[in-house]
């Protein structure tokens, strides 16, 4: 008799485990890759995807006017096979980090040679060095087709797209 109830508490127990991990996987930023091929390069893109889970974008997440890692937990990585060019300006073939200043009307997009990094120090400032920030420019947000509860970046034929709420970030690339 003491065996079962052995038994039954361990059962219980690894089951309560087992939901309670389930749960809060399902609360975390999944890892997610965008790739695909712009200007005669190959493209990709590794972050993880937060949800906006009933905040304000530009508030309580990714603030306005404030550097932010473009996703969660490690620092975003954007990656080229080849030379391109973006706001005029040319993006050596690499691995970079990408950072983001959203705002209303602007995006500040940046590409930075470190690599490695968490995305945030234990302050919660980001850990962007503007000194090896390779190149920056802006873009103007717009309108989103849809709505998207997780962050997310596209790849296409024109460039790299964020897209998170109601919001489409478009970056060319030439």
């Amino acid at each position: 008799m003491r065996k079962l109830f052995k038994f039954k508490a361990l059962s219980l127990f690894a089951m309560a485990f087992l939901l309670s991990t389930v749960a809060f996987a399902q609360q975390a930023s999944p890892a997610a890759t965008a790739s695909g091929t712009a200007a005669g390069s190959a493209i990709t893109v590794s972050y993880h995807s937060p949800g906006i889970k009933g905040r304000t974008i530009g508030k309580e997440i990714a603030p306005y006017g404030k550097i932010w890692r473009t996703g969660a937990n490690e620092a975003t990585i954007f990656t080229t096979s080849k030379d391109i060019k973006i706001g005029g300006k040319t993006l050596p073939a690499g691995k970079y980090s990408l950072y983001t200043v959203p705002d209303e009307k602007e995006w500040k997009i940046i590409f930075n040679s470190q690599t490695g990094q968490w995305g945030i120090k234990m302050d919660g400032s980001t850990t962007d060095d503007a000194a090896k920030d390779v190149l920056v420019t802006t873009v103007k947000p717009m309108k989103s087709q849809s709505t998207n509860e997780r962050f997310k970046i596209d790849i296409n034929e024109k460039g790299m797209v964020l897209l998170w709420g109601d919001i489409a970030v478009p970056v060319m690339i030439k």
